[in-house]
């Protein structure tokens, strides 16, 4: 295989530079990748065909991983020519992807243990196309992916003659994995596990009967709760550090890097000029333990691609502003104090958050004023209650400022947040306002951006002071329809 370093020496009869395959040794990688995706399947049908006399029907649905990936090796290329990344894949549904190279995002590099053993990795180049062909190259040598990855980027990674390259920005700790409880990872993990040894129980048609254990029931309801929340606990902490391992995130010339994992390794490379901006994430358990997480908002991307967007972890707070103020390049917008939004702002979060509860409880009371036990109004009080610190914490989160050159806003309690916007990347504003709002003077103000979710969102602001926000923020842009 031509090394991507000699890109440009050899020519096609098109002007531009030869066709590069995949790395031979991806020939390795995707039948075991088929294998452990079908493995069921492929198990039954071996079964079924030793048992009906035809074993050799077995090893041929076995070797059809082996001949799919043969295939996949003959028919997959790429190059880099006139200034775009091309890739032609498939036999019988040809597929010829092409995207220029100034409007490459990020590029990924994902290595699971197979891939690692072997010395590979796949490269995943996010263009910000909505089609739903990406451009995936599975696999190539990992040192060659790194090459690949500088030139789309055209990162200038410092020589051994220049200064070493700064401390990263943020790097895994042990410490990190206590955050690990207050995550989605222990569910989703168990989630997995759970499912899979149900299918198993039920392809083999096990049956316990728990009266033969000879425990009683009430000790053996609350030894599964206590199982299960062990095993809940150990698996998100597993999944905590088989994520995160070796966490790091640092700047390179124009290029942000991160880099984490355990087994499946992975390196995402963003453009500095397409990140438009940081969110600081705070949910209700993290902010318990005193955590937050980071995530970058970048340009073009689109929205599936959102994973590509984490900047750090769970962590410690202090360590996550860090962070976003050095991607930012300055603190400011973080520890500003942010502009509330008056009374009728906060009356609306409490009628929000009370009117549903209110609905809920009149259950139980009307049944107890029907004559049922008073003990049916515990739940009603513990709903009203559990609305009303609802609606105290999102009326205090909510906020906007506009410091230096950033929009700063800040809404929600259950996933409550702090987006940092860079003025320079908001492309038009919106204003919403629903019957009620309207009632109150209040809009819903849409900073539109090309990036992360396609706005920035700042809720219930007074109108007058929703225009002048714009405004300020970018009067270019506002100040020809307000003449």
């Amino acid at each position: 295989m031509t090394d991507i370093g000699d890109v440009g020496g050899g020519t096609d009869g098109a002007g531009g530079t030869d066709w590069q395959r995949l790395d031979p040794r991806m020939l390795l990688v995707h039948p075991v990748t088929e294998l452990r995706t079908m493995f069921f399947p492929l198990l039954g049908a071996v079964v079924f065909g030793v048992s009906q006399g035809f074993p050799l029907l077995g090893v041929a649905l076995v070797g059809l991983p082996v001949l799919t990936g043969v295939a996949r090796y003959l028919t997959t290329a790429y190059r880099i020519a006139d200034g775009r990344i091309e890739l032609r894949r498939g036999l019988l549904n040809r597929t010829r992807l092409s995207t220029p190279l100034d409007r490459v995002r990020t590029v990924d590099l994902t290595a699971s243990v197979v891939h690692r053993l072997l010395g590979l990795t796949t490269v995943t180049i996010g263009t910000g196309s909505v089609d739903e062909d990406r451009l995936s190259l599975d696999a190539l040598a990992h040192e060659q992916g790194r090459q690949l990855r500088s030139r789309l980027l055209a990162d200038r990674a410092p020589d051994d003659h220049e200064l070493a390259p700064p401390p990263p920005a943020a790097e895994f700790e042990t410490r990190w994995v206590r955050y690990a409880p207050f995550t989605s990872l222990g569910l989703v993990a168990f989630g997995g596990v759970v499912g899979a040894v149900a299918q198993v129980t039920s392809e083999l048609e096990l049956r316990i009967d728990v009266r033969d254990l000879g425990v009683p029931e009430p000790v053996l309801v609350i030894g599964a709760i206590v199982g299960l929340a062990a095993l809940v606990l150990a698996m998100t902490l597993a999944a905590y550090l088989v994520t995160y391992w070796r966490f790091t995130l640092r700047r390179d010339a124009d290029t942000w890097h991160l880099s984490r994992g355990l087994l499946t390794t992975r390196e995402t490379s963003i453009d500095v000029e397409r990140l438009a901006g940081v969110a600081v994430a705070e949910p209700p358990g993290l902010r318990l333990a005193r955590g937050a997480r980071l995530s970058a908002i970048v340009t073009g991307l689109d929205r599936r691609q959102s994973g590509s967007e984490t900047l750090v972890p769970p962590a410690p707070a202090d360590v996550v502003r860090r962070a976003a103020a050095t991607v930012l390049g300055t603190d400011d917008p973080l520890a500003a104090d942010l502009v509330g939004h008056g009374p009728l702002a906060t009356r609306r979060r409490w009628v929000r958050a009370l009117g549903p509860a209110a609905l809920v409880a009149a259950v139980p009371v009307a049944a107890v004023a029907s004559g049922a036990s008073p003990w049916l109004l515990v739940p009603a009080a513990l709903v009203l209650a559990v609305a009303a610190a609802l609606a105290a914490d999102r009326a205090r989160s909510l906020g906007h400022a506009l410091v230096g050159r950033h929009l700063v806003a800040r809404s929600g309690s259950l996933l409550r947040d702090r987006t940092v916007l860079a003025t320079d990347h908001v492309i038009g504003w919106t204003l919403r306002d629903t019957w009620f709002q309207r009632r109150a003077g209040l809009v819903t103000l849409a900073a539109t951006t090309a990036g992360g979710g396609g706005a920035v969102i700042v809720l219930d602001v007074p109108s007058a002071t929703a225009v002048e926000l714009a405004d300020a923020a970018t009067p270019d842009l506002v100040a020809q329809f307000m003449r």
